[in-house]
């Protein structure tokens, strides 16, 4: 992720990585609320989206990459400006070309703001 000027510019933050799970971090920024004052949503999308991206990257054999083919996300609950956020990424199956992951976003004192299903195709990386 320190490669990459998006993750860079959103501000996340790589915390864990194992085989097959993530966590990623996100302080609320004035940039990232919407017209309530409150995470928006998009936000909140990106991060569920790279914490099961990188999960499912976590358990492919070298030479093979991935792509999101679908992203499901359940809002439960708002985030503020200043709080702490994580995303708790898991790979729940993962094949030779298909891959399935779930992610937990979760805000102070371990509250769900978020719980998001990811499908993703796998594909040997270009050359």
């Amino acid at each position: 992720m320190a490669g990459s000027r998006f993750h860079s510019w959103m501000g996340m933050r790589l915390e864990r990585l194992d085989p097959g799970s993530s966590e990623l971090s996100l302080r609320v920024a004035e940039d990232h609320v919407n017209l309530m004052g409150v995470l928006h949503g998009g936000v909140i999308a990106s991060l569920a989206d790279t914490a099961t991206g990188i999960a499912l990257l976590s358990v492919l054999d070298p030479g093979w990459s991935h792509l999101t083919t679908s992203l499901q996300l359940t809002f439960l609950a708002p985030a503020k400006l200043g709080e702490a956020i994580t995303a708790h990424g898991r790979v729940v199956k993962h094949g030779r070309r298909f891959g399935y992951a779930e992610a937990d976003v979760l805000g102070p004192q371990g509250v769900l703001i978020a719980r998001a299903a990811a499908t993703f195709i796998v594909l040997p990386d270009a050359q």
